[in-house]
């Protein structure tokens, strides 16, 4: 099973899309499963059901933090090509779905959201396109990861 597959299937069991994502790559970074879901947690619905940058997408970029962050804070060129980094995996999400915000993937309107999750009902899976979303960021970090070895 890919990591795309396995971020699915956490997503589908009831994982928020940050957790999902992350938590498919917490083994290689070496992160236990409860840090990495408790860290993942309030980036879900697009930051706490605000429906800004898409859970997905937080999830992968929170583990290329993990890998590649710079250490020392005064090292300018190392934060640029770690922001580069960044922007590539966004960039190849927008590029396969329009956006990295939520709300825009989802046909949701701005403005307040409830803070209230959808109950996870078969209708709920069914007209939702997280766990697609959910899949196409963990197999481009998975795609991004094996080209950087």
């Amino acid at each position: 099973m890919n990591k795309g597959e396995q971020a699915k299937e956490l997503f589908m069991k009831g994982r928020n899309c940050a957790q999902a994502v992350f938590c498919t790559f917490a083994p290689e970074m070496r992160i236990d499963e409860q840090t990495a879901l408790a860290l993942s947690a309030c980036f879900g619905g697009g930051l706490g059901r605000q429906r800004e940058v898409c859970g997905a997408v937080s999830g992968m970029c929170m583990a290329l933090s993990k890998k590649y962050a710079p250490k020392d804070p005064t090292d300018q060129a190392a934060k640029a090509a770690f922001y580069a980094r960044i922007q590539d995996v966004c960039n190849r999400f927008k590029a396969e779905n329009g956006s990295i915000i939520c709300r825009e993937l989802l046909g949701l309107p701005a403005g307040p959201q409830s803070p209230v999750p959808e109950p996870r009902t078969a209708a709920y899976y069914q007209h939702r396109a997280c766990a697609d979303k959910v899949k196409c960021a963990a197999e481009i970090l998975e795609k991004y990861l094996e080209e950087e070895k």
